[in-house]
């Protein structure tokens, strides 16, 4: 190699730190390329591909709308009960899906972990653009739902990246968390479904957060979700600012804070031993 043209790498304490982020930006052809990986492998040999973005809110919204809404009679709150739900499934799904594609993404790319050096966080964050894949592509269930139930969609859809940037910086936090548990104890790999299993109970997707008792509404509050989904209530289906419950709203807004900056420490205090775990 001509040595006019060799790079020189000084190594210095603390220098690793510090050019971390930098080099994610460095490294952002590799997030891409996992992306476009994970986003084939998803659907390769499916006999309807793609199309499973869609089929799977919709059976989901089927099952909700029988037990909840024609066998409990659960009230949908001045919107179609069908809309209702779907305006909560949609980010609940994407949720869920995010938190376990990220808790998972190390372990399942443990080779490429054990042989390259890269800044480990693209690995999570290629788990949740996947999920931003399908997230958008469900997205037009929404519309058309909301023009066959004659449901108005006005200024306040253009909140909507906002509430998906709130959602993706809550499923990264919380994956983060996932993942560095997952690689140091692999009971996590068993645990995060099953709690994802019982979220969609304790999260107001099959009925509205309104329902709850107005003492306990902060409590209920405390999981981070409910805000984020009264939010996309509120802009998608028309409702008025009264059905919002503020304290709830701020409440989630600063636990989803917290948990991201926690998942960000904890996985990157984590990170400088992934190789010794794996």
């Amino acid at each position: 190699m001509n040595a006019h043209h060799a790079e020189i790498v000084v190594v210095e304490p603390g220098v690793a730190d510090r050019e971390y982020w930098r080099e994610m930006w460095r490294k952002r052809e590799l997030l891409w390329f996992l992306v476009w990986r994970d986003t084939l492998v998803r659907y390769k040999q499916t006999a309807v591909g793609v199309a499973w973005v869609l089929i799977r809110p919709i059976f989901t919204l089927l099952i909700f709308t029988l037990v909840f809404g024609k066998i409990a009679q659960l009230p949908s709150v001045h919107a179609p009960y069908p809309l209702l739900v779907l305006s909560g499934l949609l980010p609940w799904l994407f949720f869920a899906s995010a938190v376990s594609d990220i808790s998972n993404g190390v372990i399942a790319n443990a080779a490429l972990v054990g042989k390259v050096y890269f800044p480990r966080m693209i690995i999570p964050l290629a788990g949740l653009c996947v999920g931003l894949v399908d997230y958008f592509v469900s997205c037009s269930l929404l519309v058309v739902a909301a023009l066959a139930f004659g449901s108005g969609l006005g200024w306040k859809l253009l909140l909507l990246p906002a509430l998906t940037l709130w959602v993706a910086a809550l499923a990264l936090g919380v994956g983060l968390i996932g993942a560095a548990l997952n690689v140091r104890y692999r009971d996590f790999r068993h645990l995060i479904p099953f709690v994802l299993q019982l979220g969609v109970y304790i999260s107001p997707v099959g009925y509205s957060a309104s329902l709850v008792p107005e003492r306990w509404r902060l409590v209920y509050s405390l999981n981070p979700l409910v805000g984020i989904i009264d939010g996309f209530r509120w802009a998608t289906l028309g409702l008025e600012s009264e059905n919002l419950f503020l304290p709830g709203l701020v409440a989630s807004m600063a636990l989803t804070a917290l948990l991201l900056v926690v998942g960000v420490v904890l996985f990157r205090r984590v990170e400088r031993r992934f190789v010794d775990f794996l």
